[in-house]
């Protein structure tokens, strides 16, 4: 199981509730950066440190190189949030996108929210788990 882990996945109800918060406040149909940087005050009201965009040290076949992620949120340096605010369904390409910035910067756990979504709560989030982060076996 990754270190990580069951931190992520108790942070995972507290960032739902702050999400419903703030979707509650205003509604749906705004632009994902409001949602976003409101989530991120919510979360920080309740104690949680919140980051986003990070360089990150990249090695592959001898050439080391640094990259700037721009990922919308990082709770507590183990759940990553990717915030959304459009019409219809989060998609497949919006969970790969989630995951590379977990793979890159090695966290077991992440959501992405659709902010404009009328049921956030049943359809506009959705989970995502790196591979084998919640198993003993496999991390």
């Amino acid at each position: 199981m990754h270190p990580l882990y069951e931190q992520a996945d108790k942070l995972t109800k507290v960032v739902i509730e702050a999400a419903l918060k703030v979707q509650n406040h205003f509604g749906i149909g705004l632009l994902e950066s409001i949602y976003m940087t409101c989530l991120e005050r919510e979360l920080t009201l309740r104690g949680h440190v919140c980051s986003h965009e990070k360089s990150v040290q990249i090695e592959y076949e001898g050439l080391v190189f640094e990259k700037d992620l721009r990922y919308d949120l990082l709770v507590d340096d183990c759940l990553m949030i990717e915030g959304k605010s459009k019409a219809g369904d989060i998609v497949l390409e919006e969970r790969q996108q989630l995951l590379s910035y977990m793979n890159l910067l090695n966290k077991p756990l992440g959501l992405v929210m659709n902010f404009s979504c009328p049921q956030m709560l049943k359809r506009g989030i959705r989970r995502v788990i790196l591979k084998g982060a919640d198993s003993a076996n496999d991390f």
